[in-house]
């Protein structure tokens, strides 16, 4: 898969070609490849499979999340991972929205420049915001918020348009009955807040 520049990955997996005459001894190879990565990326493990089996195309569920603040700025150092909002948000209008996103939908308004072939249907398993546990610091602000997202796969920028929609909303730009009518993909109602990447990480992916 792929993610937009400082956008951040938890969990992700990679595909190792061998041929046929090599032989792995996947524990010491897993040891070796860990010294040999740079600082950021860490390997957790390592499952064999076939010669039929393709990473990209096999059916998985990912799982997203977007972190944010607001009111009080927060630290500096927090700045990599999560987006600081300078206006009151309405937290509790937000996750109304975002369990909105829950189930079948066009999300034509949500594709960024879908062209007339664009497949814009698609389903989302859950969607909701909630106080953020996933990760903390001493230099996080004392609340912060995150937006967790899952599904098959998403189109390039879905998920960032979906959070500038709720901070739309969060801000009182749009109402919850416009931000309804955005579900309705014939509607073609074209959405130009792209939230900001550096809140957003892929969490994990699944394979079903």
């Amino acid at each position: 898969g792929r993610t937009d520049a400082k956008v951040s990955v938890n969990e992700t997996w990679i595909e190792l070609f061998l041929d046929d005459s090599q032989e792995l001894e996947v524990d010491q190879f897993l040891a070796d490849f860990n010294q040999n990565l740079p600082s950021d990326i860490r390997a957790l493990e390592i499952e064999k499979t076939d010669k039929d089996f393709n990473v990209i195309q096999a059916p998985k569920i990912k799982e997203y999340i977007y972190l944010f603040s607001h009111r009080e700025k927060f630290h500096p150092f927090c700045a990599s991972m999560m987006v600081y909002m300078k206006s009151e948000l309405d937290i509790k209008l937000m996750q109304t929205a975002a369990r909105l996103f829950e189930g079948t939908h066009n999300f034509w308004s949500y594709t960024y420049k879908p062209s007339e072939t664009t497949e814009t249907t698609s389903t989302i398993e859950s969607c909701y915001i909630e106080k953020n546990e996933l990760f903390t610091a001493n230099f996080f602000p004392e609340k912060s918020f995150v937006f967790r997202v899952t599904g098959a796969g998403f189109k390039r920028h879905q998920i960032r348009l979906m959070m500038g929609m709720l901070f739309d909303l969060g801000m009182h730009k749009f109402s919850l009955e416009e931000f309804i009518e955005t579900l309705d993909g014939n509607k073609k109602i074209h959405l130009s807040h792209i939230a900001p990447p550096s809140g957003l990480m892929l969490y994990k992916s699944e394979f079903t």
